[in-house]
């Protein structure tokens, strides 16, 4: 193997490593938010979103962006949490064909019962990620990684 082969291989292992620990949390999280709000990861991920928004809303491309869906995967998305009556669409005054999303009080209720949840879960997945050799050293880095956001 040759210098850049190693290179490969680093950056590999770095990428395993990472999916690793996304995967670990990601399932505690799936598992919790399921049992407590029957909310996936991904919609809470939306609520979360559009909670943090300066008027609560969002373009729908925007929220494509922060969920990592596609545009379609989005809509179908906000459909459902439309039809559970926790978001509502605006059309945009200034672009016609922009639209907007928004939570409703249903879904800033949910969100703040549920965000507890979600923060527990997510400090006691890291701890367990933390007793994973392999994840050890990725947990350590998260701190720094944000503060240099």
């Amino acid at each position: 193997m040759g210098i850049k082969d190693d290179a490969v291989e680093v950056r590999a292992q770095g990428w395993r490593t990472l999916a690793a620990l996304h995967g670990l949390i990601d399932g505690e999280l799936e598992r919790s938010l399921q049992a407590e709000s029957k909310l996936s990861v991904v919609e809470y991920t939306v609520l979360d979103a559009l909670s943090r928004q300066d008027g609560w809303h969002m373009r729908m491309q925007q929220l494509a962006r922060a969920t990592a869906l596609s545009a379609s995967a989005t809509t179908r998305l906000v459909n459902r949490l439309e039809d559970r009556g926790l978001l509502t669409r605006i059309l945009c005054a200034d672009d016609r064909r922009g639209i907007y999303t928004e939570l409703t009080p249903s879904g800033i209720a949910l969100l703040e019962e549920t965000r507890p949840v979600h923060d527990a879960t997510l400090e006691r997945a890291l701890a367990e990620a933390q007793e994973i050799p392999e994840l050890a050293a990725l947990v350590d880095a998260l701190p720094r990684l944000h503060a240099g956001v």
